[in-house]
């Protein structure tokens, strides 16, 4: 069978916080897939999406899906269940990476560089500091910085938003020691380096939800302007970053750089095996500047797309 006859389910939506971002990558990829030739089925995702694909049969899932469910194993696990082929990574791989503070241990073991942290239950943090600001409070299993709260020097206790009964974001959080200086990421794709770029937030003070889906939120320059040291290991780290995981496909990592401390300044924050393909996400532009169309790069996707990942 050639490969654009193959029927390509789109994976998409799903009942995480990160449900508008999964249709804003997943309307993209399948209209892209479409002009490259395949036959593609959109499934919005929800509970019942087992039935559904084992009454659709398709060849491949283009995992867009994000957040919980999508992103940490268990969709992951119901496609080896059905044996049908998915794309980005298998089971280990995307809970290890969903979790960040079981990611940073491994990759911290593995000795790549990382900021201090702490796993705390929301309410033990109350009103005292858990560690001498600045510092981040991070959901545990959540992406597109929902939930990220940024404690400065100045506060005198932490914000009442992380002990909040309006908080959506589970009960277990990371305190992390927050890394001054410039953010860079860098994609891996079949296990090689794209470009590194630079995320400049435009009126944000981090690289949060507004910066990275608003229109104009965050100004990516690619290549980054760095040293060739520090551009390098970036790349190094992205890779290795990437193995030790165990993943497939596509992956992005995410670094922050405190240049007044030269090379021992660049921290690894974390991996995302589900990167975004919104027309504002990162991946697809490092992809388009080593020479990928955008729709060429998804049928590398599909043509990679395998169980057992």
């Amino acid at each position: 069978m050639g490969m654009t006859a193959l029927h390509v389910a789109v994976l998409m939506g799903g009942f995480s916080s990160e449900r508008p971002v999964s249709l804003a990558s997943g309307n993209p990829c399948a209209d892209a897939l479409e002009a490259e030739g395949f036959r593609v089925t959109r499934i919005d995702v929800t509970r019942n999406v087992a039935s559904v694909l084992a009454e659709l049969k398709p060849d491949v899932a283009f995992n867009a899906l994000h957040g919980p469910f999508g992103e940490d194993g268990t969709i992951q696990g119901i496609l080896e269940y059905l044996q049908i082929p998915y794309t980005h990574s298998g089971v280990l791989a995307s809970a290890l990476a969903m979790n960040k503070v079981q990611a940073k241990r491994v990759a911290g073991a593995c000795g790549i560089p990382i900021a201090e942290d702490r796993l705390m239950q929301r309410a033990e943090i109350g009103q005292t500091h858990p560690m001498a600001p600045p510092y981040v409070v991070k959901p545990v299993n959540e992406g597109s910085s929902f939930g990220v709260v940024i404690v400065d020097e100045g506060q005198s206790a932490p914000p009442q938003s992380i002990t909040s009964s309006e908080w959506p974001y589970g009960e277990t959080v990371m305190v992390e020691r927050f890394v001054r200086g410039r953010e860079f990421t860098c994609g891996v794709v079949d296990g090689k380096p794209l470009c590194v770029t630079e995320i400049v937030p435009v009126g944000q003070k981090f690289y949060d939800f507004d910066a990275k889906y608003k229109p104009g939120g965050s100004k990516h320059i690619l290549p980054a302007e760095v040293k060739p040291n520090i551009y390098q290991k970036i790349q190094s780290l992205a890779v290795q970053a990437h193995q030790i995981m165990g993943c497939r496909g596509v992956s992005r990592s995410d670094f922050r750089f405190d240049e007044e401390r030269g090379e021992e300044g660049l921290i690894w924050l974390e991996i995302n095996t589900q990167p975004g393909m919104t027309p504002t996400s990162l991946v697809p532009e490092m992809a388009a500047e080593a020479g990928m169309s955008f729709g060429a790069f998804l049928r590398w996707m599909v043509e990679d797309a395998s169980c057992l990942r």
